[in-house]
């Protein structure tokens, strides 16, 4: 016997049929949208990155990186688990179409959308640029170039160009007289002329205030300063003494001496494994060498440390007119007022140099 509904005709048995049919056809398309949802999850959420004993791992994309650059630089550092699920979400974050050189430290743990969304960002973590010994600019650029993305023959480059140097009142001689030796943040992407932009800029405040009271004190120009302060650096590695130094070639200047600086014949030699400079090398006919031309050279020897700077433009007041390093070779120096005191200083530490077998 069927029944049917009073109303509709229906018969009640195929109804609850068709219920029973709608209730597991929900059932599995909640069962498959909670798979789905959960596998999304596990694409986008979950961690996908390791690291090295958890530790932050730090990445460059160079400038004009596609997105199979970017790939192969994660990938040869072992930071992606999952090679697979990391595609496909950069592919519907649009990421190979957004991709931004930078420097970028990664984390332990990241997920998928993290490591996207920060790579995206162009938030970049800025590097720590230090610079110092340096004694001429193709070793300047060659520490700047390691540093930074900037290409260190584009910095040589830039430097030797006359009409760039101009705006900033300088000359290839004393281009390098704007690099004050520190430790400065850039972004790695910093260009060639960014960096140099920076550095002038650093120059101009470094030169103001008190620096620049001690500067119409002394009488000389900032280039004159980085100049002398070169040779100082050059002559002793003890910033205790290189205001003592500073003042004697300051009383040189004054009475219209040569500077005889030997460290300025080793860089117009161009031989900086010279230990012990001899009379044949002060023949060399050359501005910088201070035996046969009065006055400073054209530029800076190197670039100075911040100390030396200092102590030209604070030099020690005295009436010393000579110095020459100490015979127990501590690296510091003998001071003598006259050439008879100065000459005995000199044959002991010849002497030393002798005993030791230094002849050049």
């Amino acid at each position: 016997m069927t029944y049917y509904h009073s109303k509709y005709g229906v018969p009640k048995k195929r109804k609850k049929q068709t219920a029973r049919l709608v209730f597991w056809l929900l059932l599995l398309c909640i069962f498959m949208l909670s798979g789905a949802a959960y596998y999304l999850y596990i694409i986008v959420k979950s961690p996908n990155v390791w690291t090295p004993e958890g530790k932050q791992v730090t990445i460059t994309i160079p400038s004009d990186a596609s997105f199979e650059q970017v790939k192969q630089i994660l990938y040869s550092n072992g930071l992606i688990i999952h090679r697979k699920n990391f595609e496909w979400w950069a592919e519907k974050k649009q990421y190979p179409t957004l991709v931004k050189p930078g420097r970028y430290q990664i984390e332990n743990e990241m997920s998928n959308n993290d490591l996207i969304s920060l790579l995206r960002s162009g938030n970049q973590v800025p590097v720590k640029v230090t610079f110092n010994n340096i004694r001429n600019l193709h070793d300047l650029a060659g520490k700047i170039g390691k540093q930074i993305e900037a290409d260190s023959v584009d910095f040589v480059r830039l430097l030797e160009d006359t009409t760039y140097l101009a705006k900033m009142n300088l000359t290839r001689a004393t281009q390098t007289s704007i690099f004050i030796p520190n430790t400065y943040e850039f972004y790695w992407t910093t260009s060639a002329e960014g960096f140099v932009d920076r550095m002038y800029a650093e120059y101009l405040s470094f030169w103001g205030g008190e620096r620049s009271r001690q500067l119409e004190d002394l009488g000389l120009t900032r280039d004159e300063v980085i100049t002398l302060a070169s040779i100082v650096e050059k002559e002793t590695a003890k910033n205790d003494e290189k205001a003592d130094i500073a003042g004697v070639y300051i009383n040189r200047l004054n009475k219209g001496w040569l500077l005889q600086a030997d460290p300025t014949l080793i860089f117009a030699m161009g031989d900086y494994n010279i230990t012990r400079v001899l009379n044949a090398h002060k023949n060399i006919d050359s501005p910088y060498n201070t035996y046969k031309y009065a006055g400073l050279p054209p530029g800076p020897i190197c670039v100075p440390s911040i100390a030396s700077i200092d102590a030209v433009l604070k030099y020690a007041e005295h009436d010393f007119l000579y110095f020459c390093a100490r015979a127990d070779l501590s690296g510091y120096h003998e001071f003598a007022k006259t050439n008879m005191q100065h000459n005995r200083n000199a044959r002991r530490y010849q002497k030393a140099l002798d005993d030791l077998k230094i002849y050049k």
